[in-house]
């Protein structure tokens, strides 16, 4: 028997309209549709008239449902993924499904839709002939002042998605480790009713994102290091004894050279703490 078909299928953002005829008449044709949340996925079928066997398809039961897929499509089911919306797979589930469906044999085929970072890239006001999507920046620790530090001098626009919670944070360590007049945008509801594009420098949008926090689903667009940029900051590896003797003589407290340089350098920050200590110590004997 012939295998099915995998079909990675794009969904709206927000705006339900732009749902392609394609894609409702293959979620109305295969024989079950992976839907990261079914809860949206039945605002769908509600708005199209469709009623597809729908299983849920999370971070939670990715591994064993993708198994529970594969074996369906080998079976000869055509199987739909969508994610809670915009295309799957891209920071949502979807991959490892797609991975084992080719590793098996089975044919995919892509329903383009929607993506949160192309649509904010469009209307950022930024470059777009080249760019960087970073997804998720990891929260905290040296994760994330690894990968800070290994885009400070990337030339081409960096895309980024975050939670509203955490936006204000997170743009206040872009302006510290790739420069507060870095131009940026932040773009939030896309596609819905209070669909916002607010754009300015790091600075500028860290600011605004202190005094109110940004509600709804928020992608980040930041502008690439121009080569003056690129000269200014200088190489990612610093000479670390040197500027926390720079911060300590321009009066800087150990806690916060270790917070600026632990961004700027990727190193630990309590690594730079120990040493701003030790530093500062020395200047007092």
């Amino acid at each position: 028997m012939p295998s099915g078909t995998l079909y990675v299928v794009g969904t709206p953002l927000g705006n339900l309209e732009d749902l392609s005829p394609r894609a409702i008449r293959v979620l109305g044709a295969v024989a079950v549709v992976a839907a990261e949340d079914t809860r949206t996925a039945q605002k769908l079928w509600a708005r199209f008239g469709l009623a597809p066997h729908t299983v849920s398809y999370f971070e939670g039961n990715e591994a064993s449902r993708a198994e529970e897929l594969v074996a369906r499509l080998l079976g000869g089911d055509d199987v739909a993924v969508i994610s809670e919306a915009g295309m799957p797979g891209v920071s949502d589930p979807g991959e490892r499904l797609v991975q084992r469906a080719v590793a098996a044999g089975v044919e995919v085929v892509v329903v383009p839709g929607p993506s949160a970072a192309v649509t904010a890239l469009a209307g950022s006001g930024l470059p777009t002939a080249a760019f960087t999507f970073l997804g998720f920046l990891p929260r905290e620790g040296t994760p994330r002042r690894a990968l800070l530090a290994r885009v400070r001098l990337a030339p081409e626009t960096l895309i980024f998605y975050e939670a509203p919670g955490r936006t204000a944070a997170t743009l206040a360590d872009l302006a510290e480790s790739l420069g507060g007049g870095r131009r940026a945008c932040v773009a939030r509801e896309l596609t819905k009713i209070h669909e916002e594009f607010s754009r300015g420098t790091l600075a500028e949008l860290a600011a605004r994102a202190a005094a109110q926090p940004p509600r709804g689903e928020v992608t980040l667009v930041v502008a690439g290091a121009s080569a003056d940029e690129a000269a200014a900051l200088g190489p990612p590896e610093v000479d670390l004894e040197q500027a926390v003797d720079a911060r300590l003589a321009a009066g800087d407290s150990p806690k916060d050279i270790a917070a600026a340089l632990s961004l700027s350098s990727g190193k630990p920050r309590r690594q730079i703490y120990q040493l701003a200590l030790a530093r500062m110590r020395r200047r007092e004997v």
